[in-house]
């Protein structure tokens, strides 16, 4: 297999298939069939490994690849599924922090070009099939499975995890998982499984109570992470990672209580090494000291407080590059930005990239200091010419905009 076969084999696979990430709403198949179908079809491989499913609004991605750390550092085979990816489409499912295989995405996309005709995928069904299949192959001990949107009706929701946890619950895709807060958490609390206990990280108490009767509903032990205390840091840098690692830490609990073996050595230096260990970049990534240049996927109104609050936090002239997607509301964004910055708008390169021409009315009247670009390469270039070295940029807004501009300039971080 050439690396040009690979490409051609996953440019099929974003064309065949609907992809939310790329199309939006139209690409989002809710319900449990096509996935149940999918994995009969492959003989069930999401029934012969060891899962510890993860959901929630934010910090989805850096508890699943915090956990893996620590799994890692106890001597655990520990497989990782995460979307989206930032650069490679095998960035979302990875061993031991390694990217799968692409000789095996190849040969198992050559598969799905088989299937019956009456089967008919979205593209997250298709990975989610894709890592369980890769995860059993290659033995794993555990796999962490980041759930994809909501939880209740996400193809993810075929397994029946060891443990499971929702970080919190915040409003973000309200066109699929319903307008209300209550309405978003019951979808989230879809994932609570028959006697499979469920960690709880969110300080809402109207979102805990519907986690909760859920939990007593399904039987499953309810623990709330919130109540932990805990100093224990991360090479993780946001400040928002400390709620994340009160849900590791609950969750390692319960696996202790399965009788797996995870020392508090182990726990320790899972927790440091997060980067070394998953190759995780894109929450608080420090890209460059001079000038301070930083990156973060923190995409809806939730996240992209704690980062700005963040980015409050440090007495330096900012350059802020940002851009978003079609389906995020952005009118409450702009009254978080951050004062006293430079602000570099840009589009992000997929279809549903939304252009700054179009939310220019919103910049005119959060009067800020702002020019717009057509690519966030364009933008991220601009900023770093105005920027000094006493200076600092920041990039974010969405995923794909940390993304566009990681492969840019990924060959200054290899």
């Amino acid at each position: 297999m050439t690396n040009e076969q690979y490409q051609e084999a996953v440019e099929w696979l974003f064309v065949q298939a609907p992809n939310y990430q790329i199309d939006g709403l139209k690409a989002y198949k809710p319900g449990l069939d096509n996935i149940k179908r999918l994995c009969d079809f492959f003989g069930n491989p999401q029934d012969k490994i060891k899962c510890i499913h993860i959901g929630g609004t934010n910090g989805k991605g850096s508890t699943s690849n915090i956990l893996s750390s620590v799994l890692q550092e106890a001597g655990y085979k520990t497989g990782l599924y995460n979307s989206p990816h930032l650069i490679d489409f095998t960035e979302r499912i990875k061993v031991n922090g390694k990217n799968c295989n692409k000789e095996f995405v190849y040969n198992f996309i050559q598969k799905l070009k088989n299937l019956p005709e009456d089967i008919l995928p979205s593209f997250f069904e298709f990975t989610t099939i894709m890592a369980f299949e890769y995860f059993y192959q290659q033995n794993v001990d555990f796999a962490i499975i980041e759930v994809g949107l909501g939880g209740r009706l996400d193809s993810t929701n075929i397994i029946t995890p060891l443990v499971s946890a929702i970080t919190n619950v915040q409003l973000d895709h309200q066109n699929i998982l319903g307008n209300t807060i209550e309405e978003i958490a019951g979808e989230k609390a879809g994932i609570i499984k028959n006697n499979i206990p469920i960690i709880s990280g969110d300080e809402n108490e109207v979102v805990k109570n519907i986690i909760k009767a859920k939990a007593d509903k399904e039987n499953a032990l309810f623990i709330d992470a919130t109540l932990l205390n805990t100093d224990l840091k991360s090479d993780l840098k946001g400040n928002y990672q400390a709620k994340n690692i009160k849900v590791v830490l609950a969750l390692i609990e319960e696996l202790k209580k399965l009788n797996f073996i995870i020392s508090n050595e182990n726990i320790q230096s899972g927790l440091l090494s997060v980067h070394k260990n998953t190759g995780f970049i894109g929450r608080w990534f420090e890209f460059s000291q001079h000038p301070l240049t930083i990156c973060d996927t923190g995409h809806n109104q939730a996240g992209l407080e704690y980062v700005f609050s963040q980015l409050n936090s440090i007495e330096k002239h900012k350059h802020i590059v940002l851009g978003f997607v079609n389906d995020k509301k952005i009118d409450d964004v702009m009254t978080l930005l951050p004062e006293n910055s430079e602000f570099y708008f840009a589009k992000p390169s997929i279809n549903r990239g939304r252009h700054p021409e179009d939310y220019e009315d919103l910049l005119i009247n959060a009067k800020i200091s702002y020019k717009i670009f057509d690519s966030v390469q364009e933008a991220y270039l601009s900023a770093k010419q105005e920027c000094t070295n006493e200076e600092m940029i920041f990039i974010g807004g969405s995923n794909f905009v940390v993304g566009d501009f990681l492969e840019k300039n990924l060959e200054i971080i290899k």
